[in-house]
């Protein structure tokens, strides 16, 4: 059945190809007209592009011609044509599927077709890449096919202040990281003025290096937090706790599910060792937590893998594409647990301010599509996350490299000698070869035996990552030797004979030169000397066979091997890949089954000696078999954390727009009878049920209810007797009388400025609070599957419920606070009608279902710009001033409405 899907699909895929080729066509067609323009021609093209988009001409209408005018900027500004197959490449990408471009076959400049079509609009086109250097790099060098064609291209990097960020959105291309877009639109959602948000909507995205992005990190939620406040001494206590515990007798890991838990006589030890009689007593199940985080810790996370020690902090390594994440921690105190483990700073644990997961961000564009030089293996979740469609992409030459068979030795040694004895007898040759390993710790273990032996090599990992570029530039020189962690989204090609430009500077650099600071003629020249030693070496590379891409392991996505294969043989150029396995290799022992243990029992039944590696169909069926096994697991993984965000998505965009709203002007004064209204009735029939009888009603505890509500402690007798219904109306007139008795001393303006304010600061801090309750429920929701009950559906019922009560309460803390706040005229040189200072004058502990504690520090701007909040002096001038009297500060009010709340 399978079969049968798959070979559906790419009938569908080869028809929608011939479609694409035939569009390619027309694009071929206008080319030669298009040639025929002055510069100045070809420029204006876009504004008339433009015009007739705007009379009803369709992007699909303009795309051939757009396309051809695209293509002649490119050749006259960067010398650069399209190919082809790029054109094609640009077409996929404008119908929003996924172009499978080969490595080398100029993914950055097929995305200028699509973006500057894209871009005609003007509803802004986002180009997204995998870290800060190639979003620098791209929108430097393609900028100026952009600027050439009259648009903008905006850059977003880590770090820049929110004033850069708002005219590089306003372009009409922005080039950015994923992280970076999705940070910037939760803190869009976290604005309390609408000139404070960056974001424009989300029209159209390019992802490149899509797999990576899209899949690989899309495990990890995108989480803005703020300081929480658990003590780091917990941390240290529960990393000492599970020290020395041994597997089996204390603890039972699966580390191909990534599960830990205690066992019955483990748990004793650590209980003893912590002086807790009972860790599962603790109901708020913190204390469960921290012992989970603590044996993942020890036990799963390990130094120089999953993590690295750098200047006294704990950082993540990416597994896949081998960098060091800054700034990104592992969530739910399992960042503070290896941080305990490894002896450093324990940083406070934060609280989730917002988040989003990735998968759900991309979701809320119009249009998404993406390239990347391997997708096919994970066609099926782009198709049902996302609704991706994947199509391949023809190469420009036919590929000439060989791709042999898996060789398996016995012992991980064994392994890594053959590695290296190969990389000695091409060394020799002048064949350059890159060694691609899955871990940091794998690399120098193999950078070891290569010094041993006398080979120079360069090692590009985490811990080297600043000279990434330059390292994989010159990886194609005669007899280069480089070991890499992982080839994902690298974003530079290896050329054979090494890169002119790279190789200019390093010239430059032992000259005592700094290549950012010399002339142009003077780089030309060392650029002529740099040109001349990469074709002499192209050709003896060539001789040698081309770049040969040898990987120590297979690693647990059979894309991550495709990337690492991609690296040789580009553009037609010659190249061989050789994988060397050993039966000791963590994807063989946690997923190999049943057909590794037959490999292993024939190795053990003939006795091969450990340098004697097999070559079999049931060896790479067995990887096969062990790495699709993983990639189910990972889809698992991602699927589950998606399931849960999607719980929750549905309630943000709730949220976020009534935030919107607000910021646009949503007249909330208008709402307030409604919402009046709502309230009252509420919680009237809280106190004073219908279906109770008049003289059971709880008249004291309403009465208590509408003093804490507005403050006003001159609450009339409520009637004892009468209808449900006249009860209700008694107690919205009298809410409605303070409500009004406020807004008549203050303007509409004055009134409209304060609700707004008010507003967001109660939605953000219910919004908060629901979060971390989220949190908490997230952490302990999957033990009611011992229950049998299924957990997801036990989250969405909570969620459900609690998000119900932060709606219908929203507006109750809205009120209490609108109600309590004051204003207090400051003393001025002159008149002005404006709010000066707001101050949250009721309960002092006003919090959780009653509003945020803070709206006592609430200031608005006074007159000249600077806030002036109501000051007490030493001596209080209003001592002999009575409550009821009014206050001689002339606001009219009553003194102990005004100032007397301060006294």
């Amino acid at each position: 059945m399978p079969n049968l899907f798959s070979r559906l699909l790419s009938r569908g895929a080869d028809k929608q190809l011939k479609e694409f080729q035939q569009i390619a066509q027309l694009v071929n067609e206008q080319e030669e007209a298009i040639q025929a323009l002055s510069d100045e021609q070809l420029q204006h093209k876009t504004q008339e592009f433009k015009e007739r988009f705007s009379q009803g001409e369709t992007l699909d209408e303009l795309l051939p011609e757009a396309f051809a005018a695209v293509r002649e900027a490119s050749r006259r500004v960067l010398g650069m044509r399209h190919f082809d197959v790029q054109v094609i490449g640009g077409i996929a990408l404008h119908h929003g599927t996924i172009a499978e471009m080969r490595t080398g076959e100029g993914k950055t400049l097929v995305s200028t077709l699509a973006g500057y079509l894209n871009a005609i609009p003007e509803k802004g086109v986002h180009i997204v890449t995998v870290n800060d250097y190639l979003a620098r790099r791209d929108s430097q060098q393609m900028a100026q096919i952009y600027n050439f064609m009259g648009m903008k291209v905006g850059l977003l990097q880590n770090g820049m202040q929110l004033s850069d960020k708002k005219p590089s959105y306003s372009a009409d291309v922005t080039y950015g990281t994923n992280s970076e877009f999705g940070f910037d639109y939760l803190r869009d959602n976290m604005v309390t003025q609408a000139s404070q948000r960056v974001q424009r909507g989300h029209y159209f995205a390019i992802v490149d290096e899509v797999d990576s992005i899209l899949i690989d990190e899309a495990r990890t939620p995108l989480i803005i937090s703020g300081a929480g406040t658990k003590s780091a001494t917990t941390y240290k206590d529960f990393a000492r706790a599970v020290r020395d515990l041994k597997p089996e007798l204390d603890f039972d890991m699966d580390e191909a599910k990534h599960t830990i838990a205690a066992t019955d006589t483990g748990l004793k030890k650590i209980e003893t060792r912590l002086g807790i009689d009972n860790i599962y007593a603790d109901m708020s199940g913190q204390l469960v937590n921290h012992l989970q985080q603590a044996l993942k810790a020890q036990y799963m996370f390990h130094r120089d893998q999953q993590y690295v020690v750098a200047d006294g902090e704990v950082k993540i390594v990416d597994e896949f594409t081998g960098r060091i994440m800054e700034g990104r921690r592992y969530s739910e105190g399992l960042h503070q647990a290896i941080e305990a483990k490894e002896g450093v700073y324990v940083r406070e644990e934060n609280q989730t301010l917002a988040t989003i997961t990735l998968q759900n961000y991309f979701r809320l564009y119009d249009k998404l599509s993406g390239m990347t030089g391997t997708a096919m293996t994970e066609d099926a979740e782009f198709r049902e996350i996302y609704h991706l469609p994947v199509q391949a992409i023809p190469t420009n030459r036919p590929v000439q490299r060989r791709d042999l068979d898996d060789l398996v030795y016995r012992t991980v040694d064994a392994k890594f000698n053959a590695v290296a004895q190969d990389v000695i007898k091409r060394h020799a040759k002048g064949q350059p070869c890159l060694v691609g390993t899955v871990s940091i710790e794998s690399s120098e273990r193999l950078s070891r035996i290569l010094d041993k032996r006398g080979i120079k090599h360069e090692v590009l990992n985490a811990k080297f990552h600043e000279r990434e570029a330059q390292i994989v530039a010159q990886a194609g020189r005669e007899g280069a030797v480089t070991i890499a962690t992982n080839m994902a989204g690298r974003g530079t090609d290896i050329l054979l004979g090494g890169n002119p430009d790279e190789l200019a500077r390093e010239f430059m650099r032992e000259q005592g030169l700094n290549p950012d600071e010399v002339d142009e003629p003077i780089f030309n020249e060392f650029k002529i000397r740099a040109k001349s030693v990469c074709e002499r070496e192209k050709k003896e590379v060539l001789a040698a066979g081309g770049l040969c891409v040898i990987g120590t392991e297979r690693h647990e996505s059979r894309r991550i091997d495709n990337q690492l294969r991609g690296r040789s043989g580009r553009q037609g150029d010659p190249g061989v890949t050789q994988f060397y396995l050993s039966l000791d290799d963590d994807l063989m022992r946690l997923f190999g089954g049943d057909r590794m243990d037959r490999i292993a029992g024939l190795m053990e039944k003939y006795q091969m000696p450990d340098d004697m590696p097999i070559k079999a169909k049931l060896v790479t069926k067995a990887v096969e078999g062990a790495q699709r096994k993983v990639e189910e697991i990972n889809f698992a993984m991602r699927k589950n954390v998606l399931d849960y965000d999607d719980v929750m998505n549905t309630q943000r965009q709730v949220i976020y727009e009534e935030r919107n709203k607000i910021l646009d002007g949503k007249d909330l004064v208008a709402h307030i009878h409604e919402v009046t209204q709502d309230t009252v009735e509420r919680f009237t029939t809280h106190f004073c049920s219908q279906d109770l009888d008049p003289d059971d009603w709880d008249l004291e505890g309403l009465k208590k209810w509408m003093i804490d509500l507005t403050g006003n402690e001159e609450v009339p007798n409520l009637p004892d007797s009468g209808s449900y219904d006249e009860l209700v109306d008694f107690v919205y007139d009298f809410v409605e009388d303070c409500y009004r008795e406020k807004s008549e001393r203050l303007s509409d303006d004055i009134m409209k400025e304060l609700s707004a304010q008010v507003m967001l600061r109660v939605i953000d801090t219910r919004w908060m609070a629901y979060l971390q309750e989220m949190d908490y429920l997230k952490t302990g929701i999957g033990l009611r599957g011992f229950g049998q009950r299924d957990p997801l559906v036990e989250y969405k019922t909570e969620a459900f419920a609690a998000f119900t009560e932060l709606v219908n309460t929203m507006y109750e803390d809205f009120l209490r606070t609108i109600l309590h706040i004051e204003l207090m005229a400051s003393p001025a040189p002159h008149e002005n009608t404006n709010l000066e200072a707001a101050r949250y004058s009721g309960p002092q502990d006003v919090d959780g279902d009653h509003g945020p504690k803070h709206f006592r520090d609430l200031e608005s701007p006074h007159a000249d710009g600077k806030p002036a909040p109501y000051r007490k002096s030493d001596q209080d001038p209003y001592a002999h001033v009575g409550r009821n009297e009014e206050c001689p500060c002339g606001s009219g009010l009553k003194f102990k409405n005004c100032h007397g709340r301060n006294r």
